[in-house]
């Protein structure tokens, strides 16, 4: 199936990336499909959107926007993490396969085992082309949905209440403030494909992510020989044990699933509990 000019869709790294021009627009994006990216999309008001599923994951995570958008009447589908990478649009639109769709997008004619390009022009063709607008199912879609923020959070404090482990929903939180400290992020472990570097705009001790399931190419984990050339111990938490995009969770909950060779130097062991790694890193009982 072939695009039209005027259903072209559009191709992003990231769901955060959205501009007023977009609003109206098939999108296809390389962010997880978990909740504040669903929220992303139905607030840009796209017409359809598809994500990546990160592996779907510990309480099916990353996929769990697909209901929100259901809700919010906008047709959503992920593309399987083994097919294509993550924080990767061009790649998704080029390798990836369609893991999962909300009935909205199926009732236009998407299917798991699709391609995305496929899935991406099926969605276009529900676009009025003599208007430019969505058809009348989206015409009375519900309001979108109240503002919301992605958390940051204090995890730990030392003896006289100063943090030292930070928790952020989306690793764009972090900033200067978090030099020096622990910070649990809940962003996958790749970065975006357009970035020239690791997107960490910190110098932190440790810094964690979520590894999005790993995926195609080893995508989840890309940041980590990144900080490792700045010096950063890193480490991924897998997803089928944390919920990506929730920091509580993956502090919580998360077992590391691969670490560079600072954190390893740290003391950081495949297998390990993130938080039983964080307390023995605060109290002087990892290898150092």
């Amino acid at each position: 199936m072939e695009y039209t000019e005027s259903v072209v869709p559009r191709v992003l790294d990231s769901i955060t990336k959205l501009g007023d021009a977009d609003a109206g627009r098939v999108v296809i994006a390389g962010s997880h499909g978990g909740r504040y990216a669903a929220y992303c999309a139905a607030r840009g008001r796209v017409h359809a959107v598809v994500l990546n599923d990160a592996g779907v994951g510990w309480q099916e995570a990353g996929i769990a926007g697909l209901q929100d958008l259901e809700h919010w009447g906008v047709p959503a589908a992920t593309a399987d993490y083994r097919s294509c990478r993550i924080g990767d649009g061009a790649d998704m639109l080029r390798r990836g396969v369609i893991s999962h769709a909300n009935p909205l997008a199926q009732a236009l004619g998407c299917r798991p085992g699709m391609s995305v390009a496929e899935c991406a022009a099926r969605l276009g063709c529900s676009l009025d082309r003599s208007l430019g607008r969505s058809l009348p199912h989206a015409s009375a879609r519900p309001a979108p949905p109240a503002e919301r923020d992605e958390s940051r959070m204090v995890l730990r404090t030392t003896a006289d209440g100063a943090p030292c482990v930070i928790g952020v929903d989306s690793v764009s939180l972090l900033d200067e403030r978090d030099n020096g400290l622990i910070a649990v992020t809940a962003s996958h472990g790749e970065r975006l494909a357009g970035l020239p570097t690791d997107g960490v705009k910190a110098a932190p001790r440790l810094v964690t992510f979520n590894d999005a399931g790993m995926g195609q190419d080893g995508a989840g984990v890309g940041r980590l020989p990144l900080l490792q050339q700045r010096g950063i111990a890193a480490l991924t938490v897998s997803a089928h044990t944390a919920c990506i995009g929730d920091a509580r969770s993956c502090y919580d909950e998360g077992v590391i699933s691969c670490a560079n060779a600072r954190a390893r130097e740290l003391g950081c062991r495949v297998g390990t509990p993130l938080k039983t790694f964080i307390d023995a890193l605060l109290n002087g009982r990892a290898d150092q």
